[in-house]
């Protein structure tokens, strides 16, 4: 079966490199996602040192705890996630790849480009059809939850 694929684009009222800023410090994610929805209930990066190509994070979530890696980074335009879930014999059940490209769009915007790879494995792969519907709903209210925490502080009296 092929991957589940899909693209949410959003125009973010903040400049690249404030809305590329927001998405790779993944400890930061926790302030802009809480209380959104989503099946993320805390993340916390793993690994020292400012983000980069290899910096671990584990997302806890509703389904249970999910690592990952950043596998791209192009400041101030790409970032690529990558997390994964076993089974409890060891047997990888999903991966997932989302991935976002941010390029200037308008005076001070930022289109945000977010797409969504999900891959599921053996007899996870039946459920794509309801993975898919679910990853969709998910990724859109995080890329909502984004473009959000942006209209929220522009529209805090400073």
């Amino acid at each position: 079966m092929r991957p589940i694929e899909f693209e949410i684009e959003r125009t973010v009222r903040a400049p690249v490199e404030d809305v590329f800023a927001r998405l790779i410090d993944i400890d930061g994610h926790n302030a802009w996602m809480a209380g959104t929805g989503s099946m993320l209930k805390q993340t916390r990066q793993t690994s020292s040192g400012p983000p980069a190509v290899g910096t671990t994070f584990v997302d806890e979530t509703s389904q249970g705890t999910m690592p990952g890696d950043i596998v791209e980074l192009e400041a101030p335009h790409t970032i690529v996630f990558h997390w994964w879930e076993k089974s409890r014999s060891g047997k990888l059940k999903f991966e997932g790849w989302p991935s976002y490209r941010l390029q200037p769009s308008g005076e001070g915007e930022t289109l945000v480009r977010h797409r969504g790879k999900l891959v599921s494995y053996g007899v996870w792969r039946l459920g794509t059809p309801i993975w898919r519907r679910l990853a969709i709903k998910e990724r859109t209210i995080t890329v909502d939850a984004l473009k959000a925490s942006f209209e929220q502080e522009s529209s805090t009296p400073g």
